[in-house]
């Protein structure tokens, strides 16, 4: 294995398992506003299309910050060349979410333009810097893939409102797939996940800050929209803590016991790559998801607390932890190999609670997925106390 230009450029696994950098987590805030911008998107816009249309920009812009965590689990942050790839991506980055509440109007060209500068241009870097070792072919493979999605990215940037919501979901759908077929490119073979030598503790800690991301935007909205309440009266209040403690619980459910043992799974696997694929690079998207179309729905429940109950609100306060729920049971299955009883009942009271929601305020739906999100977390709670049980002691 000729080392070649990687030399010094690659992270040294000699010395256990990397740990995220500052740099990793400055970059992070460029995503920060992305979320911010998808989420103010959806709530000007909650209809099926609006809702249709803020899901492919965010399966973009998660995209784009994952390929950006595999790229660094591999190589340094640290090192000088790496961190100007960086921050070129982050400043494209910040152009591509500037673009995110017109991107199919009249910025769809500066959206297409910047995601591919990013999506090309980092993979070109790696690509260029790994020629001559191991893991060459695999970037050589990414690197055709990402080339061919980004002219119809492009030409979907180009396109009128009809033609580009179509392009731009071709293009999508060929970057999700391609994984799934280990970038299969004529004259370059195919990759496995075997050739994904991942650090899965970097993986799961760098897809934990982005669940930490979300969620901060989900008290950032609850706090500026009660903050600018003229009446503090008591179901103003009611519907501030309500949404409040809406993010405490996905938080509980998320990091007190699941994310730290399927960290420790995913470090010690035979093939991390292909846990970081199925755990983290997919099943991550409907939990993060869900945080966002809560953030959207306690907007609404603080502003209008006994406000007319319409479909689009009904839908954002189901909807949002239903995928939360639905995300994390998928986590958890790639990473534990089962479902639970106690996400598959959630997700069904949540379905039976949908075509009733014509009874309640949206206070009150909001505290109905509340106690469902709590007893959830609770569930979580009682797990932990099974397993720390002395050996002796029944069940």
């Amino acid at each position: 294995m000729d080392h070649g230009t990687s030399a010094g450029i690659l992270r040294s696994r000699r010395d256990g398992p990397a740990r995220v950098t500052y740099f990793e987590l400055f970059f992070d805030l460029v995503f920060v506003f992305a979320v911010t911008q998808l989420s103010h998107r959806l709530l000007k816009d909650l209809t099926v299309s609006g809702a249709a249309e803020t899901l492919l920009l965010l399966l973009a812009v998660w995209w784009a910050w994952m390929y950006t965590s595999w790229t660094t689990n591999w190589f340094n942050p640290d090192h000088p060349a790496v961190r100007l790839v960086l921050i070129a991506v982050m400043l494209s980055g910040l152009l591509m979410s500037t673009a995110l509440p017109e991107a199919f109007e009249g910025r769809g060209l500066w959206f297409a333009g910047a995601y591919v500068a990013i999506q090309v241009g980092r993979t070109a870097f790696v690509t260029v810097a790994t020629w001559r070792h191991e893991l060459g072919p695999n970037f050589q493979r990414i690197m055709a893939w990402e080339t061919a999605a980004g002219m119809v990215w492009l030409a979907g940037g180009l396109g009128d409102h009809r033609t580009r919501p179509v392009l731009w979901l071709v293009a999508l759908a060929a970057e999700y797939v391609a994984p799934w077929f280990g970038y299969r490119c004529p004259g370059l073979g195919r990759s496995t996940t075997a050739h994904w030598t991942i650090d899965g503790s970097h993986m799961a800690e760098r897809c934990q800050l982005f669940v930490i991301i979300a969620l901060g935007e989900s008290l950032l909205v609850t706090g500026s929209t009660f903050g600018n309440e003229k009446a503090m009266g008591a179901e103003a209040v009611t519907a501030f803590a309500v949404a409040f403690l809406g993010s405490v619980a996905m938080w509980w459910i998320y990091f007190d016991r699941s994310a730290e043992a399927a960290a420790t799974r995913i470090a010690n696997a035979a093939d991390p790559g292909r846990l970081g694929r199925s755990a983290y690079t997919f099943s991550h998207v409907p939990l993060v998801a869900g945080i966002i179309v809560s953030a959207v729905a306690d907007e609404l429940v603080v502003a209008h607390p006994h406000g007319h109950m319409t479909g689009g609100t009904a839908a954002a306060l189901l909807g949002g932890p239903a995928l939360f729920v639905a995300g994390h049971a998928l986590f958890k299955r790639a990473v534990f190999g089962h479902f639970t009883a106690a996400r598959v009942l959630a997700l069904l009271t949540l379905a039976v609670l949908t075509p009733l929601f014509g009874l309640f305020s949206p206070l009150g739906l909001a505290v109905l997925t509340l106690a469902i999100l709590g007893a959830l977390a609770g569930w979580e709670v009682r797990g932990r106390r099974v397993r720390t049980r002395p050996a002796g002691e029944a069940a």
